[in-house]
């Protein structure tokens, strides 16, 4: 009996060292939790960033696609880490708090999430919040859509008084406003005479509303057309109509090669090598991280020159040049007015909480600073020349 015990004993201990040395020889892993898959313009801009800065790192991944703003994405965590994960990521806003509640249940695990707003007041050392500074990319295709605009005034298709665009927007988020003013003022910059009208459709991503809110645009006279949703609705509603189209998260050329300008789009790339390999160090990185022009976060496609207006590349990187150099600012307060009145003074929601309450001066030194306070974006101001045709979806 003594013999057996004793033999039982030690297979025990070499199993527990076994299962204790397990995750040492494991290869390091990452795991991705998108909210839709590749038709979605947003998410394949995110999966070929994760699977490119992988493949550079020489990093296993998991893709998980199409995961709600539920609790399916706490549970698609929780498999992720099961399945051997040291870095998990989520793509959507309504993705944060389960990504919270994972961090805080796998605490051996770094969690990152894109557009939110929590981890800076989370105090969390495992749970991380990352954006960009695509105003600024937004401002850019705006110029050209500017120069798009003079170039069809000048040959006579329209006044410059009859210079509108239109652009479909998802939801009234910050996020989605802050995007399509530094567009409208990228335009502004070159088109002075500029207006533009905007249609949510209250969903990330519904081929069929994005094409229906284009085309009613067009139908009140837009000449030009861009958008803040994420399937190819808006950009063939364009090229059926024959209308200028600038696109977000990467090119549309694909359904629109005669309407089809440029497009901005988050390089996710910076931020998922620099966060991997952080983590496969041991290391720790910035709970509230910001990509840049500098860090090559911020990044247009290539311009359509067939459709572009001449001379918009060269304009765009001059702006880009000042842009960097910090001569111009996307919201300077020079450049708009709110209810008729230059902006002095501005508390923007920076520190969320329940009720969104506004707790931080963002206008000093002449412009709004924004995305310095916090990654994700808190520009919610309507300025003047732009006119919201519905704010209740489905209007």
């Amino acid at each position: 009996m003594k013999k057996v015990l004793a033999i039982l004993l030690a297979l025990v201990l070499v199993l527990s060292l076994a299962a204790c040395g397990s995750k040492k020889d494991d290869k390091f892993k990452a795991g991705f939790i998108f909210l839709h898959d590749e038709n979605s313009t947003y998410d394949k801009n995110f999966i070929e960033a994760a699977k490119k800065a992988c493949d550079n790192l020489g990093v296993e991944y998991v893709l998980k696609t199409n995961i709600p703003e539920g609790n399916e994405c706490y549970e698609t965590a929780a498999d992720l880490v099961d399945e051997g994960c040291d870095f998990v990521f989520a793509d959507s806003f309504g993705h944060e708090s389960y990504m919270i509640k994972a961090a805080k249940e796998f605490k051996d695990v770094q969690f990152s999430h894109a557009t939110g707003t929590r981890a800076h007041t989370e105090g969390l050392d495992n749970y991380h919040n990352a954006f960009a500074s695509i105003y600024e990319g937004r401002y850019l295709a705006g110029v050209a859509a500017g120069m798009k605009l003079n170039e069809m005034i000048e040959k006579g298709e329209f006044t410059a008084e009859e210079a509108k665009m239109g652009y479909v927007g998802a939801f009234t988020y910050a996020e989605v406003i802050s995007g399509y003013t530094s567009f409208y003022l990228g335009a502004k910059s070159v088109c002075p005479s500029v207006t533009m009208e905007v249609q949510f459709t209250g969903t990330w991503y519904d081929e069929a509303l994005e094409k229906e809110a284009a085309n009613k645009l067009i139908s009140t006279g837009c000449k030009l057309i861009s958008q803040h949703a994420d399937s190819m609705g808006a950009p063939t509603a364009c090229e059926a109509k024959k209308i200028p189209n600038v696109s977000y998260n990467g090119s549309t050329k694909s359904v629109g090669e005669n309407t089809y300008i440029i497009s901005s789009k988050i390089d996710w790339t910076p931020y998922f090598e620099m966060a991997i390999k952080a983590t496969m160090d041991g290391k720790a990185f910035d709970t509230d991280w910001t990509g840049s022009i500098e860090t090559g976060s911020v990044a247009l496609t290539e311009l359509n020159e067939a459709v572009a207006a001449p001379g918009t590349a060269e304009k765009i990187e001059e702006v880009k040049a000042k842009l960097l150099d910090g001569s111009v600012h996307v919201f300077d307060t020079a450049t708009f007015t709110v209810k008729g009145k230059t902006l002095d003074s501005y508390q923007a929601d920076v520190d969320s909480d329940e009720k969104y309450t506004p707790d931080t001066e963002v206008v000093s030194d002449g412009y709004f600073h924004e995305s310095e306070f916090r990654s994700a974006p808190y520009f919610d101001l309507q300025i003047d020349g732009i006119t919201l045709l519905n704010t209740a979806y489905g209007d």
